[in-house]
């Protein structure tokens, strides 16, 4: 059965270097157009859900492109509102075998990030919704946006949808401090949510696993589910860092105080890291919305996620079918 998903975010152009060539020396940068929450809403509509992308963009031609972007994929911008000055941009300058991809924000002042109240109709905007997902970067934005996204997680709340968070804590937008004071009193709210080790331990003031604990990270979900009871699923993925070309991926999830792990995937090489955390929590949702078994969830959400790393731009292309399709074959095989 396909459901119906409302996702909130800022959404921002993107401009990359080609790998192997330094911002400083770049003469020519690739455009994309990406977000954590527009991302998940693209990935949810490659399955065949209803997705709706509520943010706000300016008037100009870059607003029209990122609307262009966002149909282009199915996803609805009913809710995208137009005004304010500009479109948030980042540069990001590619990583390749040690050296780490770098990212330099371009965001102040943004028509999103400078929005002060909430400029759409609740009661219209999670009408027959399911799915309600947010992340942490918004309420990262501004203190007008740490009451915004309380309200409208609320509203969401009393409209009867399941509330989805992303933690996706960022350093360079918010201190540690101020994220765990803020989260922690929206995760009450909250059905779903990724969260991992290090949100644990910094965000949500776990104490570190005994060193006898085998598997900390299940140590880690079961402090976080007694936190915090009303969430129904945590998940996260384990990633082993080779170099920025070669990761190996392994997708958990905590549901029904169980666990669960998907294979191992070996990704090499890295076509394009951004949005792979964004596929992967589009990956858990489709499978919440399916009603999948949990380690069939896991084990889709994992492999939409190792198949966004081997396609440019932010957002995963992949349908389905494609998907299971990879599982099922396992990776690098023909498929005729």
């Amino acid at each position: 059965m396909m459901g119906k998903v409302v996702t909130l975010g800022e959404i921002m152009l993107r401009l990359s270097t080609t790998q192997g060539t330094r911002i400083i020396k770049s003469e020519q940068f690739r455009a994309d157009y990406g977000g954590g929450e527009a991302n998940v809403a693209i990935s949810l509509a490659n399955y065949g859900h209803e997705t709706i992308f509520a943010s706000k963009v300016p008037t100009h031609a870059l607003g029209d492109a990122v609307q262009k972007h966002l149909q282009s994929y199915g996803v609805s911008t009913n809710y995208l509102l137009r005004g304010g000055k500009r479109l948030g941009t980042y540069y990001m300058e590619a990583g390749v075998g040690e050296r780490a991809a770098s990212v330099i924000y371009d965001r102040a002042g943004s028509s999103f990030a400078t929005m002060t109240e909430i400029e759409w109709s609740l009661e219209n905007l999670f009408e027959g919704v399911d799915i309600f997902h947010v992340s942490g970067i918004t309420p990262a934005l501004s203190s007008e946006w740490q009451q915004m996204t309380k309200k409208l997680m609320e509203a969401a709340k009393e409209s009867g949808c399941l509330i989805s968070f992303d933690i996706n804590y960022r350093g360079k937008l918010w201190t540690q401090a101020e994220a765990s004071r803020v989260i922690k009193q929206l995760l009450p709210l909250v059905d779903i949510c990724s969260a991992g080790e290090m949100d644990a331990l910094y965000l949500l003031g776990v104490d570190k696993a005994p060193e006898e604990e085998t598997e900390s990270l299940i140590y880690y979900y079961q402090k976080m589910q007694e936190k915090f009871p009303m969430i129904k699923a945590f998940y996260s993925t384990k990633r082993k860092v080779y170099s920025a070309s070669a990761n190996q991926l392994v997708g958990t999830l905590w549901m029904d105080e169980t666990y669960f792990e998907s294979q191992v995937h070996e990704i090499e090489p890295i076509v394009d890291r951004v949005g792979g955390g964004d596929a992967f929590a589009g990956g858990i949702l489709h499978g919440m919305l399916t009603d999948m078994p949990p380690q069939e969830i896991i084990n889709f959400a994992t492999a939409a996620s190792a198949l966004k790393h081997t396609v440019h731009g932010d957002c995963n292309q992949f349908s389905q079918e494609e998907v299971t399709q990879f599982l099922t074959c396992g990776s690098g095989k023909i498929i005729r």
